[in-house]
């Protein structure tokens, strides 16, 4: 059995402000996303140019940091929301939602693919495979504040969080670092690698998240506030997860089902 390492979750403090190691992992996938789509613009006849790459990330991180806190709002802590409004500005009392983000990043996809006359499907599929970067950055920013803790074990893993109880439990912030990150940044980059019709990198991203969000949340602890949504097993997370694994297959058919465009999305 483990013990949950006592890490101060503010990384900087200056005068009055605190900078937590959340907000920097968020900074950092950012950072990273920014080199490698520049690293892939730069490549012959790439259809992208650098200018281009910035205003990207700068509309995605919109979209994140935007679509993220409202879609945990409506998502996870609705009823905090009609209580008091102003629930949804609170940001420094924690909470970001994975698919509120995804939606947000898809409206400012839109707004970006209008401006640069881009097809939308092709500026998604360039972008994708470095989502999972600041998704594997982000749970662990979670480890390190100690939030999002997994469901107690009696595996020679199982982790005490002080602060939570005393009992052991999966480090599932882990596990989605390692699933939702590192193995599925893998499948991107190496996928991307050569041209591939159009929808299928988006396609591949969904129905891949959607399987290893679907699986890890057996292990993750239910939101307080919500519970099991259905079954007395379906969680909120697994439940968002579902369309999205429907979403991956349809465009993956798409991709490779009928005829398809190829986009320049190779890294």
């Amino acid at each position: 059995m483990l013990t949950f390492p006592k890490i101060d979750p503010v990384a900087i403090s200056i005068g009055p402000l605190d900078i937590r190691w959340y907000g920097l992992m968020y900074l950092a996938g950012f950072l990273s996303g920014f080199m490698l789509l520049n690293r892939r613009a730069r490549q012959p006849q790439s259809g992208w140019t650098t200018e281009q790459v910035s205003d990207l990330i700068f509309y995605g991180a919109l979209g994140v940091i935007l679509g993220g806190r409202i879609g945990y709002v409506l998502f996870y802590n609705f009823g905090a929301f009609l209580d008091n409004p102003l629930t949804l500005f609170q940001v420094w009392n924690g909470g970001m939602s994975f698919h509120g983000g995804m939606l947000g990043v898809m409206i400012a996809v839109l707004l970006f693919a209008r401006n640069t006359q881009k097809h939308y499907w092709d500026v998604l599929d360039f972008g994708a495979p470095i989502v999972p970067i600041g998704l594997g950055l982000g749970r662990i920013g979670n480890f390190i504040g100690g939030e999002l803790v997994g469901r107690p074990t009696d595996g020679p893993w199982g982790m005490v969080f002080p602060h939570v109880d005393n009992l052991a439990r999966h480090p599932s912030q882990l596990y989605q670092a390692t699933l939702e990150g590192l193995v599925l940044f893998s499948i991107l980059w190496f996928f991307s690698r050569k041209p591939r019709p159009r929808y299928a990198v988006s396609g591949l991203f969904a129905l891949f998240y959607g399987l290893f969000r679907f699986i890890v949340e057996f292990a993750r602890q239910p939101d307080v506030q919500l519970g099991f949504v259905a079954f007395d097993w379906l969680t909120m997370g697994q439940l968002l997860s579902l369309p999205l694994i429907a979403v991956g297959l349809v465009l993956l058919y798409c991709a490779y089902g009928r005829h398809s465009s190829y986009s320049n999305s190779k890294i």
